[in-house]
């Protein structure tokens, strides 16, 4: 399946930022290289050649193949962001908005898990000034998370000691998604998520886990 074509419940993955067409053709062509060969063994040409193009094309849109995955790192990196802060952001108290973080997180790593791989664990191959711009995409998704954590324990709806660790914790869990999840495996990417949904509630210590993330999956 073609990374244009995963969904997070029918959706096709939108690139509509990236302009014109044929930027946007390398874009999906380079996310589909470097999730099945990894960022290193990747070349310009094996890019241009998924997309149709020749070598020489990828140069008018991209100075580079680096400057190709910060730009799907740096949108990747902003949706992600979008995401627990929508969540974080939301009705209720912190066990629904925990539910829906985690839910919804893991969701598009299933969903877009192609994107998802890429986003996620090619950080190393960006430079420094790229590789910091990331950083900080990614200190605001563990912003969000901890900040519903926090309000969960000041409202004593979750029992947690250690509060940055059981982020990381979290967060670990729903990207690693991206890693093993199958499209053809037996479950739905907001299946995973409901299950998730409640794993992190009672990692947390939340009172009536259960019905919690089965209102999420419903999402």
């Amino acid at each position: 399946m073609s990374t244009a074509a995963e969904t997070t419940g029918g959706d096709i993955e939108p690139w509509e930022e990236v302009t014109p067409d044929a930027a946007r053709r390398l874009l999906v062509a380079a996310v589909e290289a470097f999730a099945e060969r990894g960022y290193h063994a990747t070349t310009t040409r094996d890019i241009a050649g998924r997309a149709g193009m020749s070598p020489a094309a990828l140069y008018i849109h991209y100075k580079t193949k680096e400057e190709l995955l910060h730009r799907i790192s740096r949108i990747g990196h902003t949706r992600a962001v979008a995401i627990l802060r929508s969540a974080a952001q939301g009705e209720g108290g912190a066990t629904e908005r925990l539910a829906d973080a985690v839910s919804s997180f893991v969701r598009w790593h299933a969903g877009r898990r192609t994107t998802a791989r890429v986003v996620q664990y090619e950080l190393d191959a960006l430079g420094p000034e790229a590789r910091e711009e990331i950083l900080t995409l990614r200190r605001q998704c563990d912003a969000a998370v901890r900040g519903i954590i926090d309000d969960g324990v000041a409202a004593g709806e979750f029992d947690v000691p250690d509060v940055k660790g059981t982020t990381l914790a979290v967060l670990s869990l729903c990207i690693d998604v991206a890693r093993w999840f199958n499209v053809n495996g037996p479950r739905t990417p907001d299946e995973v998520g409901a299950l998730y949904a409640d794993l992190v509630l009672r990692m947390v210590g939340a009172e009536a886990s259960g019905g919690a993330s089965s209102g999420t999956a419903q999402t």
